[in-house]
């Protein structure tokens, strides 16, 4: 992470030892531009987050915005990283500050679990001179999503205008407890079409998803264009499309 420390834990954290004071306000908190945090099985995620903070006292670091549940000040805490440039000064007299800083989570050394999808809450952190620091809850739900994938084919191509195309493909979700995708059965998935030409997809039909997460579904050739798979997402797993397919109609 640029700027600032970043301190670096394998695991669903336990919160740092020392004594909690008051005196410090966090205000204007955001994360991920109010998006969910959809996370994969390999790769790590950086997520921004920003704020202002307000204190006359002497702090030292950077603020820290991440993720956690239980009870605030002892429950467990969701990153692998975190950092972020010096707070911008902007009212010395009454110590208020703008930040900007990051937290990342790698989905092997964060510990995840299935579990562990769904709703977490926000803190907000500050060390303070002298050993303490300063935490407040942000009132501010942050979903953590497992990531899904979608392939799609379309055949055959070229087809004639008017015959029937087969269009098939699977929808797959991150397994936190493998660390591998996993067919993700009894999903409602839409068939998206973009003729050519156009500049965005529309809904054509749904399908529904088998045990093994395949999908396949027929509709008529009407002209040339791209077709994908979308899967909309639910509360534990983040929305995702396939890549497209294009195919010509003679």
């Amino acid at each position: 992470m640029a700027g600032g420390a970043a301190v670096v834990f394998t695991g669903l954290t336990a919160v740092p030892a020392g004594a909690a004071e008051g005196g410090v306000s966090f205000t204007r908190v955001k994360v991920n531009s109010g998006k969910p945090i959809v996370i994969g099985v390999k790769e790590e995620v950086e997520v921004p987050a920003s704020g202002r903070m307000t204190t006359e006292l002497t702090f030292k670091g950077v603020p820290m915005v991440h993720p956690y549940r239980g009870k605030l000040g002892k429950g467990e805490e969701l990153w692998s990283a975190l950092g972020g440039g010096d707070p911008e000064v902007v009212d010395p007299v009454k110590g208020v500050y703008d930040f900007a800083v990051a937290f990342s989570i790698h989905p092997r050394h964060a510990g995840l679990k299935n579990k562990d999808a769904g709703t977490w809450k926000t803190c907000a952190r500050i060390s303070l001179a002298g050993g303490g620091h300063d935490v407040d809850d942000e009132n501010l739900p942050l979903q953590v999503k497992r990531a899904t994938r979608l392939t799609v084919n379309a055949s055959p191509e070229p087809v004639t205008k008017g015959k029937t195309l087969t269009v098939t493909g699977t929808v797959t979700r991150a397994d936190w407890d493998k660390h591998t995708y996993q067919g993700y059965a009894g999903r409602t998935v839409s068939l998206q079409f973009r003729p050519a030409g156009a500049s965005s997809y529309k809904t054509v039909k749904k399908a529904r998803s088998n045990s093994k997460g395949a999908l396949k579904t027929m509709v008529k050739a009407t002209g040339t264009g791209t077709w994908r798979w979308t899967y909309h997402g639910n509360s534990t797993s983040g929305a995702r499309s396939s890549s497209g397919d294009h195919v010509a109609v003679k």
